[in-house]
């Protein structure tokens, strides 16, 4: 298993809550002629090359974190493995720590979509260091290099990676709170 697997995943994740609010008949797609769900789709979206993607999602389906559509046949994440993995294996397989000062887009408890919601007890806040970003805080290495740009392109993957970082950054309670969040947007509690 490779970090950028949950990133992945958690894209295909964005994907199809995106379907299912707009209906599938009505689900436009930015790039014409190409599916949603394509390696070439998911590289454009992600900036992980299609190589990778298909190794991603063949590591993915074998370790149960994905699972066959038996309509359609295309991969979807295993949402109940994924939320387990996430809350209690994640921080320990790829664990996070804080790096130097650096410009960059806020992640874990200071993502926008989280302020307020999680508190941390630190100092400073977490930014995914990018020559993009506006907020200076302690660097922490997102789980692939091309997240602080795929981020901007999807909200709802933010919203995943921001709790991600939490759980892989926080304290007890923290990691509690993120997990609870990310539960009630995977499991749809």
């Amino acid at each position: 298993m490779k970090s950028q697997d949950i990133v992945v995943l958690l894209k295909l994740v964005s994907l199809h809550e995106q379907e299912e609010e707009k209906g599938s008949g009505e689900f436009q797609w930015s790039f014409q002629g190409e599916a949603p769900y394509s390696v070439r789709s998911l590289e454009t979206l992600l900036g992980i090359s299609k190589t990778e993607i298909n190794a991603s999602i063949k590591r993915s389906l074998s370790t149960g974190l994905a699972i066959k559509d038996r309509e359609s046949g295309r991969p979807k994440p295993n949402r109940r493995n994924l939320d387990s993995f996430i809350i209690h294996g994640l921080k320990f397989v790829f664990p996070a720590k804080p790096g130097a000062m650096t410009r960059g887009i806020p992640t874990a408890f200071a993502a926008p979509m989280l302020k307020g919601r999680l508190v941390s007890g630190g100092e400073y806040i977490y930014v995914w260091p990018s020559a993009e970003g506006h907020d200076m805080g302690q660097s922490v290495q997102p789980l692939f290099k091309s997240v602080p740009e795929a981020v901007q392109k999807d909200e709802r993957l933010y919203e995943y990676l921001a709790l991600v970082d939490a759980i892989r950054l926080g304290n007890q309670r923290e990691v509690g709170l993120a997990g609870e969040r990310l539960s009630e947007r995977l499991l749809k509690k």
